[in-house]
């Protein structure tokens, strides 16, 4: 304390509520990182205020009021810890809750503090009999230990926890073993604070007077952490009440009484003591603490202040201090200046996204004319030359002027059959030399099939199942284009549980759920099973896609690996016997309750209401009445889906009253009134009961299950125009009323009543197409909504990856022979349109910053984590990647009579290990991503000598590497993504398509495609290009992600050299030519163990061989992952 110190501010907790006066300190602390002072009252909220000034920073709510007051801050370099009698917290330092932690075993706690685990680990203990261990980064109790005694105070000194009794006793613990390894007398009554720094421990405390009950030791306890004995104590005879060890000088300490006596003392030389006294006026001192740096201490006192005292030149509270995050300043509107005189051409043109009034509208462009007819095939063979052209003999098989239907006729061969492989096409044009103008096949073979005669009952192709077809080249050989000509993308059916593809289309195109999907996705979700992080990851690959195809792989594997959704008839290979559109159904019920409940796990306040609740919860109160006594009992219910009902045979059978409408039909289920048999509290025995719904909120996103099961309810459905386009709802009172049609523009033209008017999003529609053909599932979706400019409806058509525009007629007619609706989707309409893309400005990043294995990091020559300071990933910044695969599942053949062999189902391979190197800067191709990814499930084969995978590389339980979970590795790469970072390496697309990441072509430089002639129709792999190109001799004992990765960043590196000197053509044809010497292969490569050509791809994946041929081994790797000291080629 030097001669400048000073009182610098003073304030106040905010009291709990309005006419409430201010709370008490319970406990207070200086944050260890950040300009921060935290405190906490009595109701269990936590307030933090920045700077010498104590400007507010946050607040929230950490425990329930009913727990008491805020006991102890820990801090951790991510978030802060905080404890209550019944419950641990812990949150960011933005106030966003981490985890909440209670258990029926939290009875009375009081203190915490890390174990020799660091930051990763605390223990929590109490007044009472059991301590718990708590994984920091899990929030999950770990283990539950016995208490030697009941404690109060913890303090942590190099290798012991210091922990004061409640009987004014102190157990000095080990923090490693938790075990009790010296007791110290402290006080004969209890112990009001302490404090450990060093070698020395510091105790206040209490002892009983005759007559005047408990009073404060007029002496501090001093022990000994080096030698475990006591020291003499140091008198302080106004009372000693709070004490500190400085934080910079390890022998001194800070003794403070209740009444503002200060004493600063040497412990090894307590007779030089420097007194001060602080003016406290009517109040007293209730705590103290010390800020980090030794320049600040704050005060507590009864009057609920509390006192900040430093030197104003000087203070600060941690030694070295990170920047804190402030929500960002609003940029004001540029100003502009406006007169009679300013030139209109300074306002510019403007940027056009739609198509202007001369581009004319596919609706009223119209075919003229008619393909002629095709000539008999006798009048072909029998014809004759002359002058002006042929004649033959009539042979008589139509009639005379007979004109024919051609373009019916050509109508009627057209089928949904599979296109040609792109290999085909590519041979057939080069053949041909005709070019692109025969190879295009588009979906418009399929164009407009029947659909100008609306009523007729035949199922139109584009109906029909679609199916891939797999060639030698595999997947990528199939031509998805053919199937879909629009920005949107499909999804593939080759996947298990592929029957969730059009609902999770039209979550995709619903504006509110898209938005909480992608916000909850950037959020710092770490759970592996989240459907919510899954569902954002598959809608930000469809945006991204823009028209190709896509996979929902991810997503479909979390959610078949969810224990009830098994117990839920969900998965279709455990209920091969249950209808489709049951199962869509039970699946929407089961998506909205589970995305809906990890939404809120995130939230700082998990048991209030959420935006998610507020999107998709429907508001009711059920009331049960008895039929015989009219004893009524309300309760609160809350539900995502609605049901519709129908009304008896007889109502819609009746010709002379008006059938039901739809809007009728959604008021009668969702206040749905049934009569049920249930126990009478009043009569004391079962009863008939009627059952009500009284309805008291909707929300933004009204889901429906259609439920039609009668054929009176296919009756309804098949009424053309049926199922309207907008509802309007009104909610007064708990009185629910819905309109359509007329009288719905009726009521939004008097404006009396605040009607919600909800539009329709989309239907998903059962199929059955036929005896030939398995029923299955669409998505007709309006796009329009979910644009970010106004436009006009736009139907389309998601049959799997078969997608096109149709009319809106066509997508809201029903058949009950072919076509019903499973699953409608309302959203509110002034919704439309409200696209949110501010969490790309909000995403979590930590995930980059930090080692998350319990397995030492390596050191910083072959492996360094990115500095949060120096190395934040911007746009354009490149990082080089490779991954390698494991086969889980082995792919499907059908062997057909003639012995030709053909692909059912490919094969299913898993991420196995990613490694991902900075291409830039002066630790270019040193890796900061090296993650081996923990597998569950069996695998077939480990294809380690072209992965470097061997058995128990990825098993938790033998593993050597850093193991991580496959959303966590995923995750990474997905920020990278949207931070804009540009991926380098080999072969790219096989990668990506495997890890079910959409990668736009901006971002992405594959050495495949650089060095590459496309008129040579032959791709170059990895191996030979490092061996022709650099020099260079890789994968000669076995692959690996590191080397391969900088491999390719060094090919860019080249690349961009031959550019710059422009030898890049005769460069290529050098390559060329010495591959053709050498067979396309690096000498030495004859191994047994190179990766073979996969047709023309250059991708190094084969068609692996057996594995008794390989053997169960991994061969040594070689160790060459440091860095590569090379300039970035960004240009």
């Amino acid at each position: 304390m030097e001669a400048d110190w000073d009182e610098l501010a003073i304030v106040q907790l905010p009291p709990p509520g309005p006419h409430h006066p201010a709370s008490k300190v319970a406990t207070f602390a200086f944050d260890t990182s950040q300009e921060l002072l935290w405190t906490g009252n009595e109701y269990g909220r936590v307030t933090s205020f920045f700077g010498p000034s104590l400007e507010r920073y946050t607040s929230y709510r950490a425990h329930a009021t009913g727990e008491g007051g805020v006991k102890q801050f820990l801090f951790t370099e991510k978030g802060i810890l905080s404890v209550s009698t019944k419950s641990v917290h812990y949150s960011i330092r933005r106030g966003l809750t981490q985890w909440h932690l209670t258990s029926n075993e939290f009875h009375d706690l009081h203190c915490m503090n890390f174990t020799s685990k660091g930051t990763r680990e605390i223990l929590v203990a109490g007044c009472q009999e059991s301590m718990f261990k708590i994984d920091v980064d899990k929030g999950v109790i770990t283990d539950t230990l016995t208490a030697e005694a009941h404690y109060t105070i913890m303090k942590r000194a190099g290798q012991y926890l210091c922990a004061a009794t409640n009987t004014g006793g102190i157990h000095i613990l080990d923090s490693g073993t938790l075990a009790v390894i010296k007791v110290f007398d402290g006080h004969t009554g209890s112990i009001n604070d302490m404090d450990a720094k060093g070698d020395f421990l510091a105790t206040c405390g209490w002892s009983p007077r005759q007559q005047y009950g408990f009073m404060l030791d007029p002496f501090t306890n001093v022990f000994s952490l080096k030698t475990l004995k006591q020291l003499p104590p140091i008198p302080f005879h106004t009372g000693a009440a709070f004490v500190r060890m400085h934080p910079r000088m390890s022998t001194t300490s800070i003794i403070a009484s209740q009444n503002g006596q200060m004493q600063v003392i040497d412990l090894m030389n307590p007779d030089s003591a420097n007194l001060r006294q602080l003016n406290m006026y009517d109040a007293f001192l209730t705590g103290f603490e010390m800020a980090p740096s030794g320049e600040a201490f704050a005060l507590s006192d009864s009057s609920c202040h509390i006192h900040l005292w430093g030197s104003p030149s000087k203070v600060h509270f941690p030694e070295y201090g990170n920047q804190t995050d402030f929500a960002d300043a609003a940029i004001p509107p540029p100003n502009m200046d406006w007169a009679p005189d300013t030139p209109l051409s300074s306002v510019g043109m403007p940027y056009y996204k739609e198509p202007l009034l001369s581009s004319w509208p596919s609706h009223l462009i119209y075919e003229v004319g008619a393909p002629p007819s095709k000539i008999d095939s006798a009048i072909l063979n029998s014809m004759n030359r002359t002058d002006i052209g042929f004649f033959a003999k009539n042979p008589r098989t139509k009639r005379r002027y007979q004109v024919e239907d051609t373009r019916q006729a050509d109508r009627a061969a057209d089928s949904l059959t599979a296109p040609k492989f792109l290999s085909e096409k590519a041979r057939a044009a080069q053949s041909s030399g005709e070019g692109d103008a025969k190879t295009v096949e588009t979906i418009e073979t399929l164009t407009d099939m029947h659909l100008d005669d609306v009523t007729r009952r035949d199922v139109p192709a584009m109906y029909g199942n679609v199916e891939i077809k797999y060639s030698k080249f595999g997947v990528d050989d199939f031509d998805f284009a053919y199937y879909n000509q629009t920005s949107y993308s499909g999804l593939e059916t080759h996947i298990a549980n592929s029957y969730a593809n059009p609902l999770l289309q039209l979550c995709r195109f619903t504006p509110m759920i898209r938005n909480l999907a992608l916000r909850h996705t950037a959020s710092p979700c770490l759970y592996e099973a989240c459907l919510l992080c899954e569902l954002g990851f598959l809608i930000d690959m469809l945006e991204k896609a823009a028209g190709l195809n896509c996979q929902a792989s991810n997503f479909l594997k979390t959610f078949s690996g969810l224990s009830n959704a098994m117990s839920l008839n969900l998965l279709e290979e455990m209920a091969p016997n249950v209808a489709l559109a049951t199962m869509i159904q039970a699946f929407n019920r089961f998506l909205l309750d589970k995305v809906s409940e990890e939404f809120r796990r995130m939230m700082p306040n998990p048991n209030g209401p959420t935006l998610m609740d507020q999107v998709l919860e429907t508001q009711a109160r059920a009331s049960m009445r008895c039929a015989q006594c009219a004893n009524e009992t309300v309760r609160g219910g809350k539900t995502f889906v609605n049901e519709l009902i129908y009304p008896a045979k007889h109502v819609v059978k009746n010709s002379r009253g008006p059938r039901p409408t739809f809007s009728q039909i959604l008021k009668a289920s969702i206040e749905r009134q049934d009569q049920t048999r249930g126990w009478c509290n009043k009569c004391n025995r079962y009863q008939q009961m009627v059952q009500r719904k009284t309805i008291q909120a909707l929300p933004g996103v009204l889901m429906l299950n259609a439920a039609v099961q009668s054929h009176e309810a296919k009756l309804l459905w098949s009424i053309p125009n049926w199922l309207p386009q907008e509802i309007g709802i009104i909610v007064d009172q708990g009185q629910f009323y819905c309109f359509e049609g007329q009288d719905l523009k009726l009521h939004l033209q008097r404006g009396v009543f605040n009607i919600m008017v909800y539009e329709l999003i989309g239907v998903v529609a059962d199929i059955n197409s036929g005896v030939h053909q398995k029923p299955h599932l669409v998505a007709t979706i309006n796009t329009a909504p979910s644009s970010c400019e106004p436009t006009e409806d736009r139907w389309h058509l998601f049959n799997d990856f078969l997608v096109r525009p149709i009319p809106k007629e066509e997508a809201l007619r029903f058949e009950p022979s072919w076509k019903l609706p499973s699953v409608l989707t309302f959203q509110l309409k002034a919704a439309r349109h409200s696209i949110d893309d501010s969490w790309k400005e909000h995403l979590d990043t930590q995930i980059l910053y930090r080692w998350w294995s319990s397995n030492p990091e390596p050191p910083d020559t072959k492996f360094k984590l990115l500095d949060a300071s120096t190395e934040v990933p911007n746009p354009g910044y490149p990082v080089a990647i490779d991954a390698e695969f494991i086969r889980l599942q082995a792919e499907e053949i059908e062997v057909k009579a003639d012995g030709t062999r053909e692909t059912i189902r490919p094969d299913r391979k898993g991420l196995a290990r990613v490694s991902v190197c900075r291409g830039a800067g002066e630790r270019a191709g040193l890796p900061f991503i090296d993650d081996y990814i923990a597998v569950a499930e069996p695998v077939v084969d480990y294809l380690t000598a072209w992965s470097g995978i061997s058995p128990g590389d990825l098993d938790r339980n033998t593993s050597s590497h850093a193991l991580v979970g496959l959303k966590h590795a995923y995750k990474k790469l997905w920020l990278l993504l949207n931070l804009g970072c540009v991926f380098v390496g080999h072969s790219l697309a096989n990668d990506f398509r495997t890890i079910n990441i959409h990668v736009p072509k901006k971002q992405v430089v594959d050495t495949v495609d650089l060095f590459f002639k496309p008129s040579l129709h032959r791709k170059l792999n990895l191996k030979f290009l490092a061996w022709c190109v650099l020099k260079e001799k890789i994968q000669e004992d076995t692959h690996d992600s590191i080397e391969d990765a900088t491999t390719a960043l060094k090919l860019w590196r080249k690349y961009e050299e031959f550019v710059d000197a422009g030898v890049l053509e005769e460069m290529l044809n050098d390559i060329y030519a010495k591959g053709r010497e050498v067979g396309f292969r690096a000498p030495g490569s004859g191994n047994g163990k190179e990766k073979p050509q996969g047709g023309s791809t250059g991708r190094d994946t084969p068609e692996p061989v057996a594995a008794d041929k390989l053997g169960q081994t991994t061969p040594a790797r070689k160790p060459n992952f440091g860095r590569v000291n090379f300039r970035s080629p960004m240009r």
